[in-house]
């Protein structure tokens, strides 16, 4: 196989067997710098040079589920634990709508304390108050539970199921399933929410043959937006003594899924610019088109830690935006206007409608 005929084959009919998908995960020197062009070529011609801005607001750092690689599993008793309550994530929204924002994420761990009337009234009062597209991320819920926060105007939803391999998945979240996770998402799609989903990096005992089959099955899903980033081992967790995952290895990662799914979003993650500080231009500059800025209060944003070492914590809000701007227009990009809808969604939507 020549990298060049599968990269030709990717950028005219977007589609790749795993075998292709395992020698470009492998490619190296000027192979490798071919995949990040044809990745940057598709990205430009399927969805512009405007980079999207997403307002996260991490609302809650409790979480019932003990994932092992995550800061804020329930076991973690060194997290710093807080909720915020519902005028108060109101006013972030209404903030981050006034410094331009056009999209706000609502994260947080798995907290059973946002019931369905809770969440379903976060969504109705931010709807109420500024105009902006809402991304929950709060895990997995009853189809019902998705079913109503999408009546009350939630516009997408991102859970990453992290890693394909159910063996790798039964050792990482004790408790939890992966067939369970899949159905969730599925749910999600059929429910008309933009659909988010992806996977870690660098997992422990994690092979390039997984991450094909990751590629492949955020291609089987469909997904709207694909939120991928490296593993990076937090202090109080049971994976504390392993390697981080590569940075080079997301970015392929990243020119792949934009190479299959040319007109879905795909985020410039907030861990690749933590492994590398610049970790946000390279992924923009192989297949990104979004940035997810935190929008939070300080005292906030420093206990959210899902890993150690996070970028832009102790900077407010503000000087993060701009930041981020500065970054987007020296690669010769600009911010994208609007909600930054994804093309994928959009097509799609048309076509069933």
């Amino acid at each position: 196989m020549k990298v060049k005929e599968i990269l030709d084959k990717a950028y005219s009919e977007h589609h790749l067997t795993k075998d292709e998908i395992k020698f470009l995960l492998n490619s190296e020197g000027e192979e490798k710098e071919l995949l990040f062009a044809y990745a940057d070529r598709v990205r430009k011609e399927y969805v512009g040079d405007d980079v999207y801005l997403r307002g996260l607001i991490e609302f809650s750092s409790y979480c019932k589920n003990d994932c092992f690689y995550c800061g804020l599993r329930r076991s973690n008793k060194e997290a710093q634990r807080y909720r915020m309550q519902e005028d108060e994530i109101v006013e972030v929204a209404k903030r981050a709508y006034d410094m331009g924002y056009r999209t706000v994420v609502l994260q947080s761990g798995e907290d059973p304390y946002y019931t369905k009337d809770r969440v379903y009234s976060i969504i109705k009062k931010i709807k109420k108050e500024v105009d902006v597209a809402i991304t929950l991320s709060i895990g997995e819920r009853s189809y019902e539970e998705y079913k109503a926060f999408r009546e009350a105007g939630a516009d997408r939803y991102l859970m990453r199921f992290e890693t394909s391999n159910r063996e790798l998945y039964q050792k990482y979240h004790p408790g939890m399933s992966f067939e369970n996770r899949i159905e969730c998402l599925r749910w999600i799609k059929s429910l008309g929410y933009e659909l988010g989903t992806g996977f870690l990096i660098g997992l422990p005992g994690q092979t390039i043959d997984d991450l094909a089959n990751d590629i492949l099955l955020v291609y089987e899903l469909d997904s709207d937006m694909i939120g991928i980033g490296p593993f990076i081992p937090h202090p109080h967790t049971p994976l504390k003594d392993t390697e981080a995952g590569s940075v080079d290895l997301t970015l392929k990662c990243i020119s792949i899924l934009r190479l299959l799914m040319p007109d879905s979003n795909i985020p410039a993650t907030t861990a690749l610019g933590t492994l590398d500080p610049l970790g946000r231009q390279k992924g923009l500059k192989c297949g990104a088109n979004i940035v997810m800025p935190n929008v939070n209060d300080l005292k906030y944003k420093l206990k959210y830690e899902l890993y150690p070492g996070k970028i832009c914590i102790n900077e407010d809000a503000t000087k993060c935006r701009g930041c981020i701007e500065s970054i987007i227009i020296s690669l010769g990009r600009k911010v994208g206007q609007g909600f930054g809808q994804s093309r994928h969604y959009e097509l799609k939507k048309a076509v069933y409608n």
